[in-house]
């Protein structure tokens, strides 16, 4: 009999958390609700064989189809549950699981938001900061559409990125490889040649040289050390701490910096335009697009400014002393306020920097190409130059000696 891991609410308010054993998770959870909790995760714990290296995660595009259908399912007068069951039936294995698990939690009287929230691996940040807002305003239909929609265009945001990175970092990869076989393998050859001829060679030579014996003798302590230093500095950079630097180096970086605004501020943008025009409460609306952001900079500064917003200075003024946000964008959201047209003016903005992040994307790569070929170019010159350096000095040597 399988067992189960729960977290629930007890009737003090008090948060639990244990195991329990019982035929399916269904029945888990209705033995919890005899208990008088409120379940708020449960998963199966696995036994060792069976646990999975990389838990599974459903795609992004088919959370953007479950919000689409979903809609299309309330808007007709289907419960909730009906609309999961008939698109569980046409689902991948790993999305028919989520679909059950939330199912169960529907039948156990959670809300739908709170389903989703103990299954957010699955969902994006946002998702369900947003869901639960348009369940409090009786507008879940119109706002699942509207994310799907926004989820269908961050996946070609994303596509067209890593279409316009592959190019630059094959280069990049090429580069290693070159380096790594010129030092390993060419560079010790030329060694016992130039030994053999007890030449003199020029300074740059030396160099060279001295470098592909020292990766020859110690080579693999190195990378084993540069393999422990790329790893420590993934798990910092997952870290909380290591986010906001991560984050804050990005808004500094050349180039980069404009690439990074742009697909902030659209995103912010594009998720407050819908909110608002879905009719959620704007202290909502902004909780939910500060949660869109996944940058710890513009989430940190945006905190204080929500709060002030609430105090009634509005919303263009405190994002604007912010400094994270252009001029213009600022500009339209006070037009917006003063004409009541902020949803309007919201997603003007957000197509205006879905554009320039293309832009931006295609000025970024133009440029990292050239550099990626120069720095190849300087390292294989380099060698070239050494080499053929010492390769006319030994000329010249036997010359002089005949």
């Amino acid at each position: 009999m399988p067992t189960f891991k729960y977290v629930a609410v007890g009737p003090n308010g008090g948060r639990q958390a244990g195991t329990i054993t019982a035929p399916s998770s269904i029945s888990a959870r209705y033995e919890l609700i005899g208990r008088q909790l409120r379940v708020r995760s449960l998963h199966e714990r696995k036994k060792f064989t069976q646990i999975e290296v990389t838990k599974k995660k459903v795609k992004p595009i088919d959370i953007a189809n479950l919000s689409r259908q979903l809609s299309a399912f309330l808007r007709a007068g289907i419960s909730i549950l009906d609309a999961l069951e008939a698109i569980s039936s046409e689902s991948s294995p790993q999305m028919r699981q989520l679909l059950a698990e939330i199912a169960d939690q529907l039948r156990a009287g959670d809300a739908f938001s709170d389903a989703i929230a103990a299954h957010s691996e699955h969902f994006p940040t946002y998702f369900p900061g947003i869901v639960r807002s348009s369940e409090l305003s009786g507008q879940l239909d119109t706002v699942l559409e509207q994310l799907a929609g926004y989820i269908d265009r961050d996946l070609v945001t994303r596509r067209k990125v890593k279409s316009a990175l592959t190019y630059p970092l094959v280069l990049a990869g090429m580069s290693v490889v070159t380096v790594v076989v010129l030092i390993g393998f060419v560079l010790p050859k030329f060694k016992t040649f130039f030994e053999g001829f007890n030449a003199k060679l020029p300074m740059t030579t030396k160099v060279l040289l001295d470098l592909g014996g020292f990766m020859g003798q110690y080579g693999l302590f190195v990378f084993g050390a540069g393999a422990v230093f790329i790893t420590l500095v993934i798990f910092y950079a997952k870290s909380e701490p290591g986010r906001f630097m991560r984050n804050r180096m990005s808004l500094r970086a050349p180039v980069l910096r404009d690439v990074v605004r742009a697909s902030v501020v659209e995103r912010f943008c594009r998720i407050l335009a819908a909110m608002v025009q879905a009719g959620i409460p704007i202290a909502d609306s902004m909780h939910a697009a500060i949660g869109s952001t996944d940058n710890r900079v513009f989430a940190k500064a945006l905190v204080p400014a929500s709060e002030r917003m609430l105090r009634g200075e509005g919303l263009a003024t405190p994002l604007g002393e912010t400094g994270l946000f252009p001029g213009m964008v600022v500009q339209m959201m006070r037009v917006g306020e003063e004409t009541g047209t902020l949803d309007r003016q919201l997603e003007i903005a957000a197509d205006f920097y879905e554009k320039e992040l293309e832009f931006k994307l295609g000025r970024m790569t133009a440029l990292f190409e050239p550099l990626v070929i120069i720095f190849m170019g300087a390292i294989v010159g380099f060698v070239a130059v050494a080499l053929v350096q010492a390769m006319y000095g030994i000329y010249n040597q036997t010359n002089v000696g005949s």
